[in-house]
């Protein structure tokens, strides 16, 4: 087994298409599914040529363009393992995550390489390989060899090596391997809907992969999630026209940012959204800019991608009401590649191995909150050396458990609503209507999205602050309403005060759509201390 032979398929069965177009430094460039394979096996040569062989490891940081998906495979298919970091993560972390693995090389663009005066473990990584332009100390990224045979491998051989932040910083690596990446595949193309041909516009790096092994077209957005807003946009726009780009799967932030210029997804016929929370107004809105075209919210994490999806015809009036009244948002039916289940809320107590009936006695029955679990194929059984497994896996007979530490419950359909995390959790509710799931007022995120839809354009968020149940509010805060009328309207909800923060709430990174709870904490804090 090796991921890398499908593409070598797709190779054969449609040489001449397209297989990844990017914009780089200005310019339009574009590569075939054959020349593709060429430069991958081109590239696995070299990679051995510089003394690196089966299992070792090659931390890349580089930019989204064809260069990223070059070495990538080519790693991949002589059996090396790919190190991917996050530098905007904070100084240090990617120090943290070369003790956590060594790396055997370093990959990266021009930029990156200057990354090896400010992070010491960048400097202690024996081969520096450049992309670009010379740099000190690198050699270059050279493709004019005889390519190498594929390597076979087993399918628990690790390919991908990516590290996030766990709980207390320490940097969690998840490892996919080959056999992981090729399931993963398999649910994305089936909940995503893959159709042969197609030409999908990418703003989420993962989805490349199976977009390859799909025989799609891959047209990488020249967008800098975060940072640009209208013109991105526009150029974003002109790459649709131009490739005549037919899907797209994205953040809610990204969507929001297109649909200020107009017709900028004239072209699309399928869009898909998820990394985030994906409100009824901005499907309601999709829908009707695209009329003609498919809209679904999906939901996974970076373990289990994807959990659940919901086609926007599906969210009708009575789930918009249910949303807007305290019961969550709704995520949809869990797709067939997982089992999911909701169990009591024990979040922060490791519950390692259980026997069957334990389990199925912690398993909450349909309309009752608790921890949403996962299994399957294609969610991950565990973190590299074991680091942030006690807190997320349970061994349950011969199957693995992810515990995703988002707080939900079934209803009678079997469909998901999703309540915040379970680390966010608020203190107990004052209020408990009972027509509610019991305790889903207890979770910040139950009531963010009720306010979100009484309010679209308002940004809220839900918090404990000085032992009360608060809802702060950010850009676009309810006007004229004072504080004590904000409070009154959403008593129901529990709330028991309300904070005009104004300007913008802090977010995640990633996505730019999720709440930033400690970063919020702290604006309060430096706000109550200014004001003192």
């Amino acid at each position: 087994m090796n991921l890398v032979a499908i593409l070598r398929e797709r190779a054969v069965m449609h040489p001449d298409r397209p297989a990844l177009v990017d914009r780089w430094k200005g310019k339009d460039r574009s590569i075939s599914f054959r020349e593709l394979q060429d430069r991958v096996e081109r590239g696995s040569a070299r990679l051995q040529e510089l003394g690196l062989k089966r299992g070792s490891t090659i931390m890349v940081l580089h930019p989204i363009a064809i260069e990223l998906y070059e070495i990538l495979l080519s790693a991949f298919h002589s059996g090396m393992r790919v190190m991917l970091v996050d530098p905007g993560v904070g100084k240090g972390f990617i120090s943290n995550c070369c003790k956590r693995v060594a790396p055997d090389a370093f990959f990266g663009s021009w930029k990156a390489q200057m990354l090896r005066y400010f992070e010491h473990g960048l400097k202690q990584v024996p081969l520096k390989i450049r992309s670009g332009a010379w740099f000190p100390g690198t050699v270059p990224w050279q493709k004019n060899l005889e390519g190498k045979a594929l390597t076979d491998l087993p399918e628990d051989e690790a390919a991908l090596i990516t590290f996030t932040s766990g709980s207390t910083g320490a940097p969690k690596a998840a490892v996919r391997t080959h056999g992981f990446l090729i399931a993963q595949h398999k649910a994305l193309s089936k909940a995503l809907d893959y159709e042969d041909g197609e030409v999908d516009l990418v703003t989420l790096p993962v989805f490349v992969l199976a977009n390859l092994a799909s025989g799609l077209t891959s047209v990488l957005a020249d967008f800098k999630l975060g940072k640009d807003g209208s013109e991105g946009a526009a150029r974003v726009r002109e790459q649709c026209l131009r490739y005549h780009v037919t899907r797209c799967a994205a953040s809610p932030h990204f969507f929001e940012v297109m649909l200020t210029v107009p017709d900028s997804m004239a072209t699309l016929k399928k869009v898909y959204t998820g990394g985030a929370a994906v409100f009824p107004e901005l499907m309601k809105r999709l829908t009707n800019v695209l009329p003609e075209s498919s809209i679904t919210a999906v939901f996974g994490s970076t373990e289990a991608e994807p959990m659940a999806h919901l086609d926007v015809r599906e969210y009708d009036l009575v789930k918009m009401t249910m949303t807007s009244e305290g019961y969550g948002l709704c995520a949809g039916h869990p797709v067939e590649e997982v089992e999911l289940r909701i169990i009591k809320n024990s979040w922060g107590t490791p519950l390692k191995a259980l026997d069957p009936a334990s389990f199925d006695s912690m398993t909450l029955p349909q309309g009752q909150p608790g921890e949403v679990v996962v299994t399957g194929d294609h969610v991950l059984s565990g973190y590299l050396g074991g680091v942030g497994d006690e807190e997320t896996k349970i061994h349950v007979g011969g199957k693995v458990w992810h515990r995703t530490g988002d707080a939900a419950w079934l209803d009678k359909n079997g469909c998901l609503w999703l309540l915040g995390r379970c680390s966010a959790k608020l203190p107990s509710s004052p209020v408990a209507p009972p027509e509610l799931p019991e305790g889903a007022l207890d979770y910040p995120f139950a009531i963010e999205a009720a306010v979100g839809m009484r309010y679209p354009q308002v940004v809220s968020a839900a918090i404990g602050w000085k032992d009360k149940r608060t809802l702060v509010f950010g850009h676009g805060q309810p006007d004229p309403a004072t504080s004590e009328e904000m409070a009154r309207e959403f008593e129901t909800l529990g709330i028991q005060q309300v904070i005009f923060a104004g300007g913008k709430l802090p977010m995640d990174r990633r996505h730019h759509a999720k709440i930033d709870y400690p970063a919020l904490r702290a604006m309060l804090e430096a706000r109550e201390a200014k004001a003192s």
